[in-house]
């Protein structure tokens, strides 16, 4: 059986938490699987008010991500980290289905 979880880094969570709690009605942050980029898929954040009925629904702390059931197919088992360091700050996710990833690393392939 594939882990269909997916988990939030102490750093995520935290650095999710207050980009959220700085926008005026917004609720959390979506994550989605697209196609397209340099690898064949691509992640996209946003911010959402609430989440749509086949979402699933990460929690850590004061921290919401919301995931579809498509994205999470490609996303299962992933951590979502935020790394800030030299090179700037992003949110990273650490997927192991991903079997060749980009340089700007938000796209991916399986």
């Amino acid at each position: 059986m594939t882990d269909t979880s997916v988990t939030l880094s102490d750093a995520a969570a935290k650095r999710i938490a207050a980009i959220v709690s700085a926008e005026t009605g917004k609720r959390a942050l979506r994550v989605a699987v697209e196609g397209g980029g340099c690898s064949g898929f691509s992640y996209k954040f946003d911010l959402a008010d609430g989440p749509q009925d086949d979402d699933i629904v990460v929690e850590k702390g004061n921290a919401t991500v919301l995931i579809d059931q498509l994205s999470l197919v490609y996303m299962a088992g992933s951590e979502i980290d935020f790394v800030d360091n030299l090179l700037g700050q992003s949110f990273q996710i650490k997927n192991p289905n991903a079997v060749a990833s980009c340089g700007c690393g938000t796209s991916f392939s399986i």
